[in-house]
Order: C-alpha cells, then sequence, then structure tokens
C-alpha cells in the first residue's frame, strides 16, 4: 500500500457528537489529526510521537479548506481517508475525507502544513527522515517550493 494513501475506520462516538447525536463539525478535524498521527507511525520508524518529543519538528496548520456535505450520525461506521496532494520545500498539502459505508462523501478538508523547528518555531524545509519517507512513495525530481 502506498503511504501516499492511508486510510483507518473510524466508529462515530458520543463524545464527537452534539445533543442531536450529528457529528460536532470541529470532531471532524480532531479525527483528521488523529488520522495523521495514525499515518507518521507508519510512514517513519520514530512515528509521530517521535517526529515531535524526540525530534522536535512541529506540523502545523497554515491553510485550510473544508466542505461539509453530508451529516455523521453517532454509531456510524465511516472510512477516514488521507491522499498526499502536494510535497513542498517546507510543507505538504493534504486531502482528507470522511466517507460513509455506502461510499457517501461526509466531509473533506484540504489541508496545507508547514514543518517547523519546534526549538526555533520556524518554518524549516521538510526534514530528510519525512522527505524520503514521502518520496519513497513517489518518485519526485526535487523538493518543490512552499
Amino acid at each position: 500500500m502506498s503511504l501516499l494513501k492511508f486510510s483507518r475506520p473510524h466508529k462515530i462516538h458520543f463524545s464527537q457528537c452534539d445533543p442531536a447525536g450529528i457529528v460536532f463539525y470541529p470532531q471532524y478535524f480532531v479525527m483528521f489529526n488523529n488520522l495523521l498521527e495514525h499515518w507518521f507511525d507508519e510512514l517513519i520508524p520514530q512515528g509521530f510521537a517521535g517526529y515531535i518529543l524526540e525530534q522536535r519538528f512541529g506540523l502545523p496548520t497554515v491553510h485550510l479548506d473544508a466542505e461539509f456535505t453530508a451529516i455523521s450520525r453517532m454509531g456510524d461506521e465511516v472510512m477516514l481517508e488521507l491522499h498526499v496532494e502536494r510535497i513542498g520545500s517546507k510543507s505538504l498539502t493534504l486531502r482528507q475525507r470522511c466517507i460513509g459505508r455506502e461510499g457517501e462523501l461526509r466531509m473533506q478538508v484540504t489541508q496545507t502544513y508547514v514543518t517547523t523547528s519546534l526549538v526555533t518555531h520556524q518554518a524549516i524545509p521538510i526534514p530528510d527522515i519525512l522527505y524520503q519517507a514521502l518520496t519513497a512513495q513517489q518518485p519526485v525530481s526535487a523538493k518543490g517550493e512552499i
């Protein structure tokens, strides 16, 4: 499986819903952050925790574009998907989607992350450990622009 595409099943929990039993929209961003962490755990040897805590690299969001197309309810089983859209020199753009059991798109977000040093809190080139893992999945000629 290419790690430029990654997916995990997810069951919508009570804690993710509003009083009507529908996913409270900010919870999608929590679900997608968890998906990103699981992806990193398979993408690089030290996983997401090692990337942040040991390597002292950050991955904050600098741009977010969200589209909500259908509701998700408590108890629904959905598929969370992540697709790498772009690899820049200091940034990474991902498209993340929530898909219902029947294949209907519930929500999608295109999110650009910038790689940072947690020591200086400045943008840095994508760290080699991450860049090599990403480009091993798909040939690229050189790091693109931010």
